[in-house]
Formats: structure tokens, sequence, C-alpha cells
């Protein structure tokens, strides 16, 4: 039996507008006995039903799977991710350039808390709420029933708080397969993957199409990749005429990979630089030096607690370097934290700009690719916000 949260009165519009959240501020029933990640059903104030969703103990009471009473079964999850696989078919994922892509993208293929990255014959999961993390066995055997995708490896990667959780789904751990790492093609250059030790599911597939576009801004420049992790942005530049390209991250694993990435991709030696230094100082001694600049730092803030701090943050790093960057340079900066939204980023990239007096022009307004798509009903799920700047 499926147990039901009542809203307070006038509180539906929201989920009538198919928001996927209910925040906890909503409901108006006392929440007895019921377990953290359980299925339940929200109701309107006057009995009716609204949706069907995933319990959570937090300020986000109720992630929405379904607008309808049907069962959360194992038909349910194979028409969500069927649904999402031909989605990324359209799209051009995968194909015989790019074999590594995001399958599944939590609110945007109606499955709040999920995340499933493909690494060419392997699978990646994250769940990011208890209530996914229960349904992990039956989506594994989902994706294994899922003949065209062809999965030797599926691995469950734990994005939960032990502490908060209890322990449960908590252990990183093969559903499919024992392989740790395998190598992915991505705009047919070559990628080093390890989900086992790497960040999130082991690459940053969201921003494929943007390094794709910084190709065009390199030929014969001098690059800097800042919090580079694998290299990505290093490789695309590399591989499009950049005449040198310095990397620069604060992990000796990320300098690891970046160079492994580079001699992965190019025979002969290229002219690349990889430095293990806090990007900051690097910025400061290197002044004048580069014509294309990448800044891809970590989320500033994970939640709405530190945006103001992840605003002065984000400011200080892109006012060093539009005042470090050449004239005429081109600066590719972003910001991959949920709570920041595109008009506070821009203001605060505008605000860094102002500080140096120097003329700034937006070239380009950057987000990130299809595969990892936006409900529009949910704009939270925007999180990944860039701007390209021509810095006179």
């Amino acid at each position: 039996m499926i147990r039901s949260l009542v809203l307070k009165p006038a509180k539906e519009r929201s989920l009538l507008n198919f928001h996927p959240w209910v925040f906890s501020g909503a409901v108006g029933s006392p929440v007895k006995d019921i377990s953290d990640g359980e299925v339940v059903d929200v109701m309107s104030f006057d009995g009716r039903f609204l949706a069907r969703g995933h319990y959570h103990l937090g300020s986000i009471m109720v992630r929405v799977l379904s607008y309808r009473q049907e069962p959360i079964d194992g038909d349910f999850f194979m028409s969500r991710i069927q649904s999402a696989r031909y989605a990324r078919i359209a799209a051009g994922l995968p194909s015989d350039g790019t074999t590594g892509y995001r399958l599944i993208h939590g609110e945007g293929d109606g499955l709040p808390g999920l995340v499933i990255d493909i690494y060419g014959q392997a699978a990646i999961i994250q769940a990011h709420t208890l209530g996914m993390a229960k349904a992990v066995s039956i989506i594994s055997e989902v994706l294994s029933d899922i003949s065209e995708l062809n999965l030797t490896t599926i691995y469950y990667k734990n994005a939960l708080s032990n502490s908060k959780h209890q322990g449960v789904a908590s252990e990183n751990k093969w559903l499919l397969g024992t392989s740790e790492a395998d190598i992915i093609v991505e705009n047919k250059y070559k990628f080093y993957v390890d989900w086992v030790k790497g960040q999130k599911t082991g690459f940053f597939l969201d921003q494929r199409e943007n390094r794709l576009l910084l190709s065009r801004y390199v030929p014969g420049k001098k690059v800097l990749n800042t919090f580079c992790y694998s290299g990505g942005f290093s490789v695309y530049a590399l591989g499009s005429g950049a005449v040198q390209v310095d990397s620069v991250d604060s992990s000796a694993k990320a300098i690891e990979w970046t160079n492994q990435n580079v001699e992965l991709n190019f025979q002969k030696e290229k002219p690349h630089q990889a430095y293990e230094a806090d990007v900051f100082d690097f910025l400061k001694t290197r002044a004048g030096d580069y014509d294309v600049i990448v800044l891809d730092p970590p989320a500033f803030a994970k939640r709405l607690s530190a945006v103001n701090q992840a605003v002065i943050g984000y400011r200080n790093l892109n006012h060093e370097a539009i005042s470090s960057i050449r004239p005429g340079g081109i600066l590719f900066t972003f910001s991959c934290s949920q709570a920041v939204d595109t008009a506070l980023f821009r203001k605060t990239i505008f605000s860094a700009a102002a500080k140096t007096k120097r003329k700034v022009r937006i070239l380009h307004q950057l987000t990130q690719g299809p595969d990892h798509p936006v409900s529009i009903y949910h704009p939270e799920g925007e999180y990944l916000k860039g701007l390209v700047l021509e810095i006179e």
C-alpha cells in the first residue's frame, strides 16, 4: 500500500505546473512512519491525487516520478530509460566518433536523483536520493535487458552521505563485470576514463560541445586550461593547432590523467605542459602569457547557503583572468553551481570585468550538452552556465 502526504490548502500549483519537487513547507499533514526513500502519493488538501514520488528527509520532501497512479517497477524504469535512449539517438549519441554520453540526467529524463553515464560498454550509475539507491538493482536489470546497449560493465558509484543514509546502498560495487576504466572516444579524440577513482562518474561529459567550440578559437594561440581535471579542453586545443597549451590543477592525479590523455592522442611530442598548482596563484604569476584561457572550476556553491561566498570566488577568479589575458584574448568561463543561476553568474562576470576597466564582449552563451536535458518545468536543471568573452 502506498501512503499519502497531504498538502496545505492552495499549495498544489507547482505540481499542477509539473514542477518535480515538493518542499516540506507545502506539506500540511504530519508525516508519520514514512521511511526515507519510500514511494508516496501527494494529495491536495481537498483529496485529489497530484503525483507519486520518492519521499525524502529534507527540505525537498518529495521528488516526483509520475503524475499518474502507476507502479514504480521494472516496467516503469524500462519505459523512462528507453525514452531517454531514443532521445540520445536523435541527438546523434552514441556514434563512431563519440562513445561516451549521459543516458539519464535526473529530472530532465523524469527520474529525479538518478544519473547514468555510458562509457562504451560500461554504464555507471549514481543515485543522489535514497529512493533511487533502493531501486539500483531494478535499474541494473533494466540496463542489462536493453540489448542495444551491449553492456559488459555496470558499476554503482555511491553519491549518498553514509552518515545520513545509515549505509543503505552506500558501497560502490559492480553489478555486472569488473572493469575499472576504459578509453572512450569524443569527437574522435581519445580519453582514458577511470570511473572508480575519478570524480563524479569519471569524466565531464557535459562540456562536449563547449570543448568542440574551443577548437575554433585556438589555432596559432597560446592556451591556458585551468582546473583541467583530465585535460579535455587541453586535448581539443592541442588537436586544433594551438602553439602552446598549459594545463593547471591542484590535484596530482588530475595532472597525471591530463598527461596520459595528451599522450593517448598525439604520437609526436606536443607543445604541452601540465602544472600541479593553485589556479589563483598561477594566474597572478603568468599575466600577459595567454591568448585563450579556460576557467572551468568545480562547483563553488553546492547549496543556497554558500551562494554569497561562491559569487566572491567566481568574481575574483574571473577578475584575475580578464586582467591577465592578452589584448584580443578569448576567455571561456563556466559555473557548474546549480545554486548560482544564469542571471547571477552573468552579473558576477560583469562585476569582475568592470573592475578591470577593459572592454569585454560576449561572443557565446553556453550550457550543458543535449544528453543533459533540462525539463522546461524544472529550470533548476540548467546547472552549467558558460560565457565566451572577447577581451580587447
